[in-house]
């Protein structure tokens, strides 16, 4: 018997958390006041950039976290982020980049590039910890607003919330059986996966300031 398609609709620029942002800040709030939120390891202080001619996703998780580690000025810092998991996904033309300025040099790109010679990077179990996502969306046997500690884990939902990054179970989250993603462009803190390969990888140091986009490409 085949499931029933609750989701399919396409969203331009859609932000991934659809709770008010009153209510998403103050959720994040009370977690970093309990201290119970934690991401899987201690992140960077630098944020970087990602962009994709698409994500083809199989049974996405996403809720609100925090990841926390360490500002460049060496003090604690913690970063409100959108967790999304994937069991699976496959991920066309990726890049990603990070800029680093070196004192007495500049700036310095490091720039990750793979999958676009018709062969697309393959990730298992990935999360994603992102502080700004432009898309075009496509999410199939969507649910919005599942309690996060229930939306996942199960043989119809395999994708669990990642070990050390939920606050209260009770929290807002959605799923879906698969979500494609076309034009990605994307900053953030950290990604962790089970495997990943990426098929004619290359990386290279550039002067400058060379992102995979600019700021500018966001409209």
């Amino acid at each position: 018997m085949s499931s029933q398609v609750r989701g399919g609709t396409r969203w331009k620029r859609f932000a991934l958390v659809m709770v008010p942002s009153i209510a998403a800040t103050a959720a994040v709030g009370v977690g970093l006041a309990q201290g119970a939120l934690a991401a899987s390891f201690s992140v960077s202080g630098q944020d970087f950039k990602v962009s994709a001619d698409k994500l083809d996703g199989d049974d996405l998780i996403q809720y609100g976290s925090v990841a926390k580690g360490k500002g460049l000025d060496g003090k604690d810092a913690a970063h409100p982020v959108t967790i999304s998991g994937f069991r699976h996904a496959e991920i066309t033309n990726m890049c990603q980049s990070l800029v680093t300025p070196i004192p007495g040099i500049g700036n310095i790109t490091m720039k990750l590039q793979t999958g676009n010679k018709g062969r697309p990077a393959v990730a298992e179990n990935i999360y994603l910890d992102v502080a700004e996502l432009d898309t075009d969306a496509t999410f199939t046997d969507l649910d919005i607003g599942v309690a996060v500690g229930a939306a996942g884990g199960t043989k119809e939902h395999p994708t669990a919330p990642q070990a050390g990054t939920v606050a209260n179970g009770a929290l807002f989250a959605q799923r879906a059986k698969k979500a494609v993603l076309t034009d990605v462009k994307q900053k953030a803190w950290a990604t962790t996966a089970g495997t990943f390969t990426l098929p004619d990888l290359k990386l290279r140091l550039l002067s400058g300031d060379q992102p995979c986009y600019k700021d500018s490409d966001v409209k």
